[in-house]
């Protein structure tokens, strides 16, 4: 599985890019909150997925992990294949996604092109769950700093610390603070655990 790529950005259009690393060209489907997220230097480095089918072999990049594992997610629904995955990616970002299906909220994730009543039901049924659990969000308020809170689980993790332990600590600390850095969420997890 290849599970990124860093190289020369050689070519980029709205819904794909081409990375040049050492030589071989990669083609790479992205979303359009992928696409804003680029930076303006040559250089790049993207998050990828590789789907692979009896008659073909897709590379879909991402700016962030985060935004790989809620398309990862998103082709795990049945009936949500990854060319909606992406469109949903692209009409909303990562975090309204998570928003979207932790608050019930039909409405948004129907407002995207190719998902009816039915499937933004079934990627609730299918996902609430998953995103309260893996992202630590409660059905009243949503972080919008989970990225920074996931970023000190792992650190922490890494560092021989439990998660369960060190996923409470850290969203104490989160609810107290919700602009807090990944450091300073790590430096007071420290103190605590």
């Amino acid at each position: 599985m290849i599970t990124h790529i860093q190289g020369r950005l050689v070519e980029k259009n709205p819904t794909n890019i081409v990375i040049d690393c050492n030589g071989v060209g990669y083609y790479i489907n992205i979303s359009l909150h992928t696409f804003s997220q680029l930076p303006t230097e040559e250089q790049v480095k993207l998050f990828t997925h590789l789907q692979v089918r009896e008659d073909s072999h897709t590379l879909y990049g991402f700016s962030s992990i985060v935004e790989r594992e809620i398309f990862r997610l998103l082709i795990s629904v049945s009936g949500v294949g990854a060319s909606i995955a992406r469109t949903m990616l692209s009409s909303l970002s990562p975090e309204q996604v998570m928003e979207a299906i932790a608050q019930n909220d039909l409405v948004t994730i129907q407002s995207v092109k190719g998902i009816g009543s039915k499937t933004a039901q079934r990627v609730v049924l299918d996902l609430k769950d998953k995103i309260l659990k893996v992202y630590g969000l409660d059905d009243v308020s949503i972080v919008s700093s989970n990225t920074n809170k996931n970023e000190a689980l792992s650190a922490l993790e890494t560092l021989g610390f439990a998660r369960k332990q060190a996923e409470k600590v850290c969203s104490t600390i989160v609810k107290q603070d919700p602009e807090a850095s990944v450091e300073t969420i790590i430096k007071l997890a420290l103190k605590k655990l």
